[in-house]
């Protein structure tokens, strides 16, 4: 099971969600975002990970940045990966993504894919959010019916410590991401909360 912590913004926050046992953690370039944060808060937020975990996954999210953009941006923040979300983004921005070395991951909703298919764009990783990614509102999993996703993909959207271990049961993810779920206000990570979600993930 694998646990992504996103939308860190400070480098003791992430030292908090790796050391918690979050193996990914996300750091969001979405100008609109409240979680927006500049390149030298990225790198701040990697190498804090980093530390704490070598082998910890970092990710650049990104809703609004053209992928020319992103990748530029991931590759001075030393990321790992760049994940791409909504509809917007296709197989050529996958792919875009992948050219530059770094591993490319696609996050929908079932809005914008009702049979999501790990892979089908050209992505290592998909990631299943809520119609209104970063709101914290949850969705009916019974949607997803017989079109659970197989292989690497994570569940998020609404998720909290009280009901990511019923989701995971539910559902079988290969992972799950939070972020709102884990806030005390809107873009601030509350550390206890971080706490109490990778222990609930981890332990369902």
């Amino acid at each position: 099971m694998l646990v992504k912590i996103c939308g860190l913004s400070t480098a003791a926050s992430a030292h908090v969600a790796v050391a918690a046992g979050a193996g990914a953690i996300g750091v969001v370039m979405s100008p609109s975002s409240p979680r927006h944060v500049t390149l030298a808060q990225a790198r701040e937020v990697v190498d804090a990970a980093r530390a704490v975990d070598p082998g910890v996954v970092t990710v650049l999210v990104t809703a609004e940045l053209a992928v020319a953009d992103a990748v530029r941006e991931a590759l001075a923040a030393g990321v790992d990966a760049v994940q791409l979300h909504g509809a917007r983004y296709g197989r050529a921005d996958l792919a875009s993504v992948a050219a530059a070395g770094l591993v490319p991951w696609r996050a929908v909703s079932l809005a914008d894919d009702p049979t999501p298919v790990v892979g089908a764009h050209g992505e290592d990783v998909l990631l299943l959010d809520a119609p209104v990614p970063g709101s914290g509102e949850t969705w009916d999993l019974t949607l997803l019916g017989e079109h659970r996703p197989e292989g690497r993909w994570l569940l998020a959207g609404g998720l909290t410590p009280a009901n990511v271990a019923d989701a995971v049961r539910a559902v079988r993810p290969w992972g799950v991401d939070v972020s709102s779920g884990v806030e005390s206000s809107r873009g601030v990570k509350d550390d206890g909360l971080v706490r109490a979600f990778v222990e609930a993930a981890l332990a369902a």
